[in-house]
C-alpha cells in the first residue's frame, strides 16, 4: 500500500521490449536500497524491482499495465515518481492508495496562479469512475484533492513544493496522466449500484 506522498524521482535510461512485455531500466537515488522482488510506484503504477545496481534498477510491465496506463508514453530521458510502499510503522499523510491505475486522464488546462497552479484534467467517465469535491485523487502516484468536480472532469490545485518536487513541472496540456481513483468511493459506488 502506498499513501500518494512521492518520496524521489527515477529517470527512465533504457526501454527493452520481449514478447508482449516491457523492462523499463530507471537511474535513482534510490536505486542502492532497492531490493529485488520490492514493489515501488512509478508514476503511480505499481511495478515490482527485477534487477538492481547501485545506480539503476529495472521493473517489468505487463501488456495489460501498458495498456491501462501512460507507460506506453514513457521514452528514455522521462522523469518519473517514485514512492516505495509505506512501512508498518509510518505515518499516513496523504491517502489510501494502492497502486493500481483505474485509467488514464488528460491535461486539459494548466493556470499560473501567481503562487500555485490549477491543473485541468479530464477523464473519459464511461469506465465509471467518479471523483466528488474535496475528494481525494492520485495523479501519477501524487495524492490530491478534487474541486471543479464534474462527471469526467475535476481541477487540483499544485502548491510550489508539490509542484517542483513531483513530475508536475513538466506536465504540458495534452499530455496523459495515470489516474487512480480513491478506494473508499469505489467501494460506496459498488455498493450502491448493487454489485455486492
Amino acid at each position: 500500500m502506498f499513501t500518494g506522498i512521492i518520496e524521489s524521482f527515477a529517470s527512465v535510461s533504457k526501454i527493452n521490449q520481449e514478447g508482449s512485455n516491457v523492462h523499463f531500466t530507471l537511474s535513482s537515488r534510490l536505486a542502492s536500497e532497492l531490493k529485488i522482488d520490492q514493489s515501488l510506484a512509478h508514476d503511480g503504477v505499481c511495478l515490482t524491482v527485477v534487477k538492481t545496481t547501485p545506480e539503476d534498477y529495472v521493473v517489468t510491465a505487463i501488456d495489460e499495465t501498458i495498456k491501462k496506463t501512460n507507460l506506453s508514453q514513457w521514452k528514455v530521458g522521462k522523469k518519473v515518481n517514485l514512492e516505495r510502499c509505506m512501512s508498518a510503522n509510518g505515518r499516513f499523510d496523504g491517502h489510501i492508495v494502492q497502486g493500481h491505475v483505474d485509467q488514464v486522464g488528460k491535461v486539459v488546462g494548466i493556470s499560473d496562479e501567481d503562487g500555485s497552479w490549477v491543473f485541468d484534467i479530464e477523464y473519459d467517465q464511461k469506465q465509471g469512475n467518479v471523483t466528488v469535491e474535496k475528494g481525494s485523487i492520485t495523479i501519477n502516484g501524487t495524492s490530491l484533492t478534487c474541486f471543479n468536480s464534474k462527471p469526467g472532469a475535476f481541477s487540483v490545485a499544485i502548491i510550489p513544493y508539490t509542484y517542483e518536487h513531483t513530475n508536475f513541472h513538466q506536465l504540458k496540456v495534452g499530455d496523459l496522466v495515470n489516474l487512480e481513483f480513491d478506494i473508499v468511493g469505489k467501494y460506496i459506488q459498488r455498493i450502491t449500484k448493487g454489485y455486492l
